[in-house]
């Protein structure tokens, strides 16, 4: 097996934390390691030589600083931000050129996963699937509450069990919903949280690309000619940013026959992908005593990496977030708004 960890969002919702120069995935979140390093522990069965990570070239001297260990050649640099679909199909095309009919898993620099254990299980599990069934195959959660910033699968039907973790098949992806559709989905229990976690052999998913995005195949093509070549970063930079800028999820997962998919679902996987400031507030809130003295504050979110003090009285409902880069103040149901703000950032 392949991992292919990709590392190369920008984490937007998350300012001043999370800046372009810095997202996410290179702070410390969840631990006393950064988010990446985090991410290549998490598949320490696997040999060095079969990890891979796709990073933002602006990025290149802190991954190489902070992951040493992984090889150059295995360092995927993306020439422009064209998403999970454009990211995840030129990885595939390259570890099926280097390694015809390896099995590679996707996983994200950016999610927590805290149950080290299951989810290496899951993907052991995901690999025999993908072998012997030639599926799609996806580590998934229960949801477990209404989150309404997840997109959901609906399950339909067991189709079997692998050392007692249920597979499952697919019904329908369906993307965030209303707060009340999401109260209905945890109630049926039918539904999961949709993780991104994918497993699949490289050669599979190229052949959907084929199928699918034939535009984006040929360029593929195009660039798997000229890749570990001299060639390679001339040809990349020419091609990849002229690729459609869309999901994986839409291009290529949505439109797929249900039937040749597969659902690994998880009993404990304690996943989060860390989107919001109030899904970080549950690992950094441990760090921030010395940092924030508050009197009558209710359901905020208070907190400085810098060692700034933060004095806050009467506070309900708000978020102060206080780095090197910036302050944020707003209400916590406007955090989601950031975005909006990005290009006067």
């Amino acid at each position: 097996m392949k991992a292919v960890i990709l590392a190369g969002g920008s984490g937007t919702r998350l300012w001043p934390l999370s800046t372009q120069d810095q997202p996410k995935q290179f702070h410390k979140i969840a631990s006393d390691k950064t988010m990446i390093e985090d991410a290549i522990d998490r598949v320490s069965f696997l040999e060095k030589n079969d990890i891979y990570l796709a990073i933002n070239e602006k990025h290149l001297k802190l991954v190489k600083k902070l992951c040493p260990t992984i090889p150059d050649k295995n360092i995927i640099i993306e020439p422009a931000m064209r998403d999970t679909a454009s990211c995840i199909g030129l990885a595939a095309a390259i570890i099926a050129k280097r390694h015809p009919n390896e099995v590679m898993a996707i996983i994200y620099a950016d999610h927590i996963i805290e149950n080290k254990k299951e989810f290496q299980k899951s993907l052991k599990i995901a690999e025999k699937l993908a072998i012997k069934e030639n599926t799609l195959n996806i580590i998934e959660v229960p949801a477990i509450e209404p989150n309404t910033g997840y997109g959901y699968v609906k399950t339909k039907g067991l189709n079997k069990k692998i050392d007692q973790v249920e597979i499952y098949n697919l019904d329908k992806f369906v993307e965030k919903p209303t707060l009340e559709k999401a109260k209905q989905f945890v109630k049926s229990k039918k539904y999961l949280w949709n993780t991104g976690l994918y497993v699949w052999k490289a050669s599979t998913l190229i052949e959907h690309y084929k199928k699918l995005l034939p535009d984006t195949y040929k360029k593929f093509e195009k660039m798997m000619n000229k890749y570990d070549t001299k060639d390679q970063k001339k040809t990349l930079n020419s091609i990849y940013p002229t690729l459609e800028k869309i999901s994986i999820d839409y291009a290529i997962m949505e439109k797929v026959n249900p039937k040749e998919i597969r659902i690994i679902k998880t009993k404990n996987l304690k996943w989060s992908d860390v989107g919001t400031w109030e899904t970080v507030w549950e690992f950094v809130s441990k760090k921030t005593g010395k940092n924030s003295i508050s009197l009558d504050c209710k359901n905020s979110i208070i907190y400085s990496e810098t060692g700034r003090k933060i004095i806050s009285i009467g506070l309900e409902n708000m978020i102060v977030i206080e780095t090197k880069t910036g302050i944020l103040v707003c209400k916590k149901e406007d955090a989601k708004r950031i975005k909006e703000l990005q290009s006067k950032l």
